[in-house]
């Protein structure tokens, strides 16, 4: 096979350019520092990544259908402390658990119903239930963290077991990937964000597929903060917020998922999680400013913008050669 022609076919994987930094990112940390290749590190790099990646997951089919979910973050903080009050309240484990995930899904349910009867923008919409959703974490726990439960299999399949987050990031993502790019819903979501009028045209309900996102987005958050707060064995009602939501969204958009809507890949998005992880843990072996991360960041999501944007450009190009 001549050059040329693999070149072309590369050109059309959506995260090569991702892949090979976080790949380049591995290298460079693994030469300049000594403790970086272990076990240990490692596991910490995918305790990093874990909550990103699930988060992102939902926030890549949202921002494929134009919208964006800036309450995950609270979903995550909210999840943990409703799975304790059920569970401290008389009911099995399991089913506080599988409560506290209906409870996150409801709030995406609510979340996309504003959006799409009242034509409330999401910014503003999930910015609201953001802050209300605080507020609420903040009175239930009395603003203290609690124990997790313990001595369960239920918590050792959610977190409690080693590599347990991770495992759960990794099948999530491949199953909503599969949910994306092998499903009519995925070609809806996508359709839904490229050409709206053109969807609801088609017969796409449009709006349906908004709301089913956002209750994608809130129960992977609420499954991510479970997952977080059990494997270090306390619920913190400080933990999540903004922070988790921005690198999730991070890790979508440095993934390759398009702002405005019509294009993205779940893979990717792990993979931005993955990068994120690496140069946040690498910083921290090399004796780094935490300072420093927020420049690589912005300098990082500014750059994939710039890259992705370039891209869609030459695939268009090479697609309209092959054409001709």
């Amino acid at each position: 096979m001549s050059l040329r022609p693999m070149l072309l076919g590369a050109m059309h994987v959506k995260e090569l350019s991702i892949l090979l930094v976080t790949i380049a990112a591995g290298i460079y940390f693994t030469v300049t520092s000594d403790a970086f290749n272990s076990l240990d590190n490692y596991r910490t790099i995918a305790q990093y990544v874990a909550p990103w990646a699930i988060i992102a997951a939902g926030q890549v089919m949202l921002l494929i259908c134009g919208e964006i979910d800036l309450s995950a973050g609270f979903v995550f903080t909210l999840a943990p402390f409703t799975l304790m009050q059920l569970f401290v309240n008389g009911w099995p484990l399991w089913l506080a658990l599988l409560g506290a995930v209906v409870v996150s899904t409801v709030v995406g349910v609510v979340n996309g119903l504003i959006r799409t009867l009242l034509g409330i923008p999401s910014f503003i919409t999930t910015l609201g239930m953001a802050f209300l959703l605080q507020g609420l974490v903040l009175i239930i726990s009395n603003a203290r963290p609690v124990a997790a439960p313990k001595d369960s299999w239920v918590v050792d399949v959610f977190g409690g077991a080693p590599w347990t987050e991770f495992l759960w990031a990794a099948g999530l993502v491949l199953v909503m990937q599969v949910v994306l790019s092998a499903t009519r819903f995925g070609i809806h979501t996508q359709a839904t964000g490229g050409n709206p009028v053109g969807a609801a045209e088609s017969g796409i309900g449009v709006n349906r597929v908004k709301v089913v996102n956002f209750a994608v987005t809130s129960t992977l958050a609420g499954i991510a903060g479970i997952l977080q707060g059990t494997r270090v064995g306390s619920y913190d009602p400080t933990n999540g917020g903004f922070t988790t939501m921005f690198f999730a969204v991070a890790s979508a958009v440095i993934g390759g998922t398009a702002l405005l809507g019509g294009s993205g890949t779940v893979v990717g998005a792990f993979l931005g999680a993955l990068l994120l992880g690496i140069v946040f843990d690498g910083f921290n072996l090399n004796g780094v400013s935490a300072n420093a991360f927020n420049v690589v960041l912005g300098a990082a999501i500014l750059l994939a913008m710039v890259l992705n944007v370039t891209l869609i450009v030459v695939r268009k190009r090479l697609g309209s050669r092959e054409l001709t």
